[in-house]
């Protein structure tokens, strides 16, 4: 995971559009309001007692049958995916979606609607910078039992490719391409849903299309359309004829794309693993993807940079020469020994510091912390994480020494793992939202023997003393 020098987004205003839930058949009003820094995608079931909030969140998925499904303290979000491409596709990193029913409108089965109604409102920048998890590994994710696979590899970018093969003749094999999620928009947003129809068949036996037409599913006819069905199909679709055009579809409905049918599924995978919660710099490629084992790779992605967070060591060479040692550590930062509790600084940007503290048994408090069991305090630790903060701030002034930096507040401290002497603390500093009017808001983190041992967020104030 890293800080990106990008700022999150969200929307400048509320934008609404209505319609109907496909498998509902409900009335449905949408309204994408603008949310904070770190909200990430919420829903909120406004016609509920309470108003009751469910993250777009992996785990909170429970059916991905017709459609991905959420659901938190029984409460559901059904067909979530084509919305939360819409966001994607845009790089809008927060926005709560208000909702009157369980299911958003279906609109024509593409995100396109969603895209306009959000372009309409217009995106801001936020304080925070946007973070990504940037892929180094190739991960993959096999369903043995359809053959599905997904699996991510490196690149320098988000993008995605899927390859549908549904074995019948008339849809036959199809791929699609999106190398740029800034191509979304033009590319993939109008690519809608479809279905074939010995399954349209049986979801209208079952009751679960009530909100289906011709304008917003692409049905392929894989099989004679009998007398009786056709009658089902005028009822549910409220026409006086239905017929098969030449290229193997019901009528009324034109083709956006020859290869629409892969670009909706491309369309999927992009909401679907919206749901990791995080942006992504990778390449997916897409074997057969369908929604479960778009949610299964995307659970397995999660569960990945959830255990990566916990030991994202910083990769350092320690035997390489430092950008700064500590006599040039020094002209920057007043402290002195014994308080100064850091000897070297490795990356040094803008927004971004990791520097060493090499732990030795000669430290002064090891001398009553304790006797007998040195253990370096938790409360230094922190204070040479702020060291190390202290550095990536005051390196953005012409003349460090004529500043200070005072804590102001310390939020979050969390310790996870004790440091001995002869240990090496490897410190990673990164700003959570950009310096401004002299306050600094920080996220540090500490590392040792390959393992997280404290974090915390830090916030100062910076002080002009000469």
């Amino acid at each position: 995971m890293i800080t990106t020098e990008i700022k999150q987004t969200t929307i400048s205003k509320p934008t609404s559009l209505s319609g109907v839930g496909l498998h509902t058949g409900q009335e449905v009003k949408l309204t994408f309001m603008p949310a904070k820094s770190n909200n990430g995608y919420t829903f909120t079931r406004v016609d509920l007692d309470g108003n009751p909030i469910i993250e777009a969140n992996i785990n909170f998925v429970t059916t991905t049958q017709r459609g991905t499904v959420l659901e938190k303290n029984g409460v559901t979000i059904q067909t979530c995916e084509h919305v939360l491409a819409a966001l994607v596709g845009l790089e809008i990193d927060n926005v709560n979606i208000e909702l009157n029913a369980s299911e958003p409108p279906i609109m024509d089965g593409s995100s396109k609607f969603f895209v306009e109604a959000l372009e309409s409102a217009g995106k801001v920048d936020l304080e925070q910078f946007r973070k990504e998890y940037v892929v180094k590994n190739v991960i993959s994710y096999k369903d043995e039992k359809s053959g599905s696979e997904i699996t991510i590899i490196p690149s320098d970018h988000y993008e995605v490719t899927t390859m549908v093969d549904f074995g019948t003749k008339i849809l036959g094999t199809q791929n699609a391409t999106l190398n740029k999620i800034e191509d979304f928009k033009n590319e993939i947003s109008n690519s809608r849903t479809f279905s074939f129809l010995h399954e349209i068949e049986m979801l209208l036996n079952e009751g679960l299309i009530k909100g289906g037409d011709l304008n917003n599913a692409i049905v392929y006819v894989d099989k004679e359309l009998s007398k009786p069905t056709m009658e089902k199909l005028k009822i549910a679709f409220n026409k006086n004829d239905i017929k098969v055009k030449s290229n193997g579809i019901l009528d009324n409905l034109t083709l956006h794309h020859p290869n629409e049918a892969a670009r909706h599924k491309l369309l999927d995978v992009i909401g679907d693993l919206a749901l990791a919660g995080v942006r992504l710099r990778g390449k997916v490629i897409a074997n057969k993807p369908g929604h479960y084992v778009n949610t299964k790779f995307a659970k397995k992605l999660s569960d990945i940079i959830k255990i990566e967070k916990k030991n994202n060591v910083p990769n350092v060479d320690l035997n390489s020469d430092p950008i700064m040692d500590t006599n040039r550590i020094m002209e920057v930062l007043p402290h002195r020994p014994p308080f100064l509790f850091v000897d070297k600084i490795y990356e040094l940007t803008s927004s971004n510091v990791v520097g060493v503290k090499n732990v030795t048994i000669n430290e002064t408090f090891f001398q009553g912390h304790f006797p007998g069991f040195p253990v370096m305090p938790g409360v230094l630790i922190v204070e040479a994480m702020a060291q190390i903060g202290g550095i990536l701030v005051l390196n953005t002034f012409e003349n460090p020494e004529d500043y200070l930096t005072f804590f102001a507040k310390i939020d979050k401290v969390k310790f996870k793992n004790k440091v001995f002497p002869g240990d090496t603390i490897i410190f990673k500093c990164t700003l959570i939202s950009p310096i401004r009017r002299g306050i600094c808001h920080m996220q540090g983190y500490a590392y040792a023997n390959g393992k997280l041992c404290a974090e915390a967020e830090l916030i100062a104030q910076i002080t002009k003393v000469k």
